[in-house]
């Protein structure tokens, strides 16, 4: 090998090292910085996350990765860190349905049918005390997805076939909105439109989280659930009370960079 393409291999090198070397100093900076501002959060050291409204945060939904949702230990403090802040409905996702059988036990086998109906929800739901505070906690997966709105389309076109057909008076096939959000709430895959959804998991991405149920959801993606921090979650929330979303003439404007992976 001639000694120009020695010098060359070698400064490409050296220029791959010091390169690697700085997004490994920016990576672990950037970690650096988030943990310390989660602890003077949790500490209350910022006084505008001392007090934030939660009104518009009525229905939270959390997507974990099914590896991750394992931590059964790592679960169980997420929610009474939750209930702590005052949160009352909490949607909790795994697309392998992990947090479903791991916590169905203690469902003894039944639905909380007073909250189902109040929230208009057909999943498996159960009443948690956490933290001496209530909190109505959802579980659903993946087959709650795809599986569900192929289920709601079959009862659909069984339905109009089976007598909605002559009721139309034509045969040109017409399903609104309303159709499918009944179809779906009668498979008992319906429930309300989280205001906010956190991702925990190393996909930006709600891994499967049914679709017509994120319209108008704020996502932000958390990091790994074996990384997350009280004064990260209480920083999300407050970020979610400064934004809004506008109604209008044409529709509708969001703004604050809403349905956006933060």
């Amino acid at each position: 090998m001639s000694q120009p393409s020695v010098i060359i291999n070698l400064t490409l090198g050296l220029l791959w090292f010091i390169v690697h070397l700085a997004i490994n100093i920016f990576s672990l900076w950037s970690r650096l910085i988030y943990n310390i501002e989660s602890y003077l959060i949790s500490i209350g050291l910022f006084p505008k996350y001392r007090k934030f409204q939660l009104e518009r945060l009525k229905y939270l939904a959390i997507v974990v990765d099914s590896r991750e949702a394992k931590n059964v230990a790592k679960i169980e403090q997420l929610l009474c860190w939750l209930s702590t802040i005052g949160v009352k409905y909490v949607c909790l996702y795994d697309i392998d349905g992990v947090l479903n059988k791991t916590f169905e036990p203690t469902m003894n086998g039944s639905r909380d049918v007073d909250s189902g109906n109040s929230h208009d929800v057909g999943a498996n739901i159960k009443a948690l005390i956490c933290c001496r505070s209530e909190m109505t906690v959802e579980y659903i997966s993946g087959s709650d997805g795809k599986e569900g709105i192929a289920k709601a389309a079959n009862l659909l076109c069984s339905t109009y076939f089976n007598g909605d057909r002559d009721a139309r008076g034509n045969d040109e096939i017409v399903f609104t909105e309303a159709d499918m959000s009944g179809a779906l709430k009668a498979i008992g895959c319906g429930g309300p439109e989280p205001d906010l959804l956190l991702v925990y998991g190393p996909a930006r991405c709600h891994l499967g989280f049914p679709a017509w149920r994120l319209r108008y959801t704020e996502i932000m993606h958390m990091g790994p659930l074996n990384s997350m921090k009280y004064g990260a979650i209480v920083k999300a929330f407050y970020n979610f009370s400064k934004k809004y979303q506008n109604f209008g003439k044409f529709g509708f404007l969001i703004l604050g960079n809403r349905n956006i992976l933060q």
